[in-house]
């Protein structure tokens, strides 16, 4: 899910905030910008100090707290009959006239009225769109005839109490400037050849090339040819260089945000009160601090992490083009920064277990038998390890390395429970997503201290 983060800080330019923002967990970073040049905005906006406020009478999904008080809470516990299928209007005008401006080619001679688009499935954090040109209209030059519309999450700050509002305010500059870094990485990702094509950029989403690929199952992760790939791609990804802070403040940074955030958290529906003091009895402010220092005795690289590594966001490729053992491309990079590595294999390790393509609420199904296995862990790292000696020198002795990593992976695997299911307390509160995020939670810190048990 589907980070590190640093401290709190006002100030738009200060390096290192990265990807503790990322367009979707944050809470002031996923307000967008959707007023078009011709095209109504969705919803009636004013500004109060530097608080979006938005009139929910457009909204893509009736809201619970349309026509309640705005101390209400945000989940929406009514989707009890599956998910939304349909686009709006609204969206739809936004995506036509996003689609006209960026892509031109036919995309500027087709009507509104012939502009297909159609849901995404998959996507806890943003909203995800196919766009494509109808059948009969040819194209004129090269422009894309299908593409992806990735809509950052519309996290509307309407039910939180104005203590917990002047404790986010201060994100909003890093969210905006966590923005403008996800998109450069995003391009230089692409120009790489090591992500999908990159055409178009807005302050309320971004145009990307669509890549035919069959949709990746939870089950599959533990294939032991994809999970071989999979480890490739991430051997690949732990050895680029990029452009970013290269202080590994991502983890715990995102970790004491969300923390603070949590702690403030005021939820008045019965339903979330209940969970909620559920779990605060687990005194999460001392847990972390046991965490941080298991953490700190046990030895992990800082490398370049994707740290959201799950089937959502590897695509396995259709197109024939592709060899056998080059089938998958890892996408979705707004997590992503300098980081632990063992995150990385924790986190994956850990997304082995929960399927979010359950279609009944809470909209996701945890399987905890599915953990890996050892040999199945070692499989995953023994095939990194390959992947590493192909471009490096490593002349450690292999079976205390395996051993290691195998430590490694799942100390960090607690972190990714914790970060995860902080994030997943705060987005309950705030998130119109369909998804069930305080079962969510506690379903991560559950497995949090099984977790610890075993490798503490």
């Amino acid at each position: 899910m589907q980070s590190s983060r640093n401290v709190t800080s006002s100030s738009c330019g200060e390096e290192g905030m990265g990807k503790a923002e990322k367009p979707g967990p944050e809470l002031f970073s996923n307000i967008p910008t959707v007023t078009t040049e011709g095209v109504d905005p969705p919803a009636e906006k004013k500004r109060v100090g530097r608080t979006l406020v938005v009139n929910e009478r457009n909204l893509r999904t009736p809201s619970p707290l349309f026509g309640a008080n705005y101390d209400d809470d945000s989940e929406a516990e009514s989707f009890r009959d599956g998910r939304t299928e349909e686009v709006d209007r609204d969206t739809r005008g936004r995506a036509f006239a996003w689609c006209r401006d960026f892509l031109s080619g036919s995309w500027k001679t087709i009507k509104e009225g012939d502009f297909k688009i159609s849901i995404v499935s998959g996507g806890l954090s943003n909203l995800l769109y196919l766009c494509s040109l109808p059948d009969h209209v040819p194209s004129v030059g090269e422009e894309p005839r299908q593409v992806l519309l990735r809509v950052y999450g519309a996290i509307l700050q309407v039910g939180l109490s104005s203590r917990v509002l002047q404790k986010l305010i201060i994100h909003e500059c890093a969210g905006v400037d966590s923005l403008v870094l996800e998109s450069v990485m995003f391009a230089i990702l692409a120009e790489r050849a090591l992500g999908p094509k990159l055409y178009g950029i807005f302050p309320a989403g971004r145009l990307e090339q669509y890549l035919p690929n069959t949709r990746m199952r939870t089950d599959q992760l533990s294939d032991s040819v994809i999970s071989a790939e999979i480890a490739v791609k991430l051997a690949h990804f732990h050895e680029m260089s990029m452009p970013f802070n290269k202080e590994p403040k991502w983890l715990f940074g995102t970790i004491d945000k969300y923390m603070d955030q949590v702690m403030n958290l005021n939820f008045v529906r019965e339903a979330h009160v209940k969970k909620y003091k559920k779990l605060m009895k687990l005194d999460l402010p001392a847990e972390l601090e046991s965490l941080r220092a298991l953490l700190a005795a046990t030895p992990s690289p800082v490398v370049f992490c994707h740290n959201d590594v799950q089937e959502g966001n590897i695509l396995m490729l259709e197109d024939k083009d592709h060899k056998l053992t080059d089938r998958l491309m890892l996408i979705d990079f707004e997590y992503s920064s300098y980081n632990y590595r063992g995150f990385d294999f924790g986190n994956h390790f850990c997304e082995w277990v929960y399927d979010y393509t359950y279609n009944q609420w809470p909209f996701y199904k945890a399987t905890p038998e599915n953990y890996p296995s050892r040999e199945q862990q070692l499989h995953f790292i023994r095939r990194y390890l390959a992947e590493q000696r192909r471009h490096s020198d490593i002349t450690l002795d292999q079976t205390q390395m395996e051993e290691d990593m195998i430590i490694e992976a799942n100390r960090y695997a607690l972190a990714s429970h914790f970060l995860w299911g902080l994030w997943s307390i705060i987005q309950a509160k705030i998130s119109k997503i369909e998804f069930g995020y305080m079962d969510y939670a506690q379903s991560r810190f559950d497995a949090y201290f099984k977790q610890k048990k075993l490798y503490s």
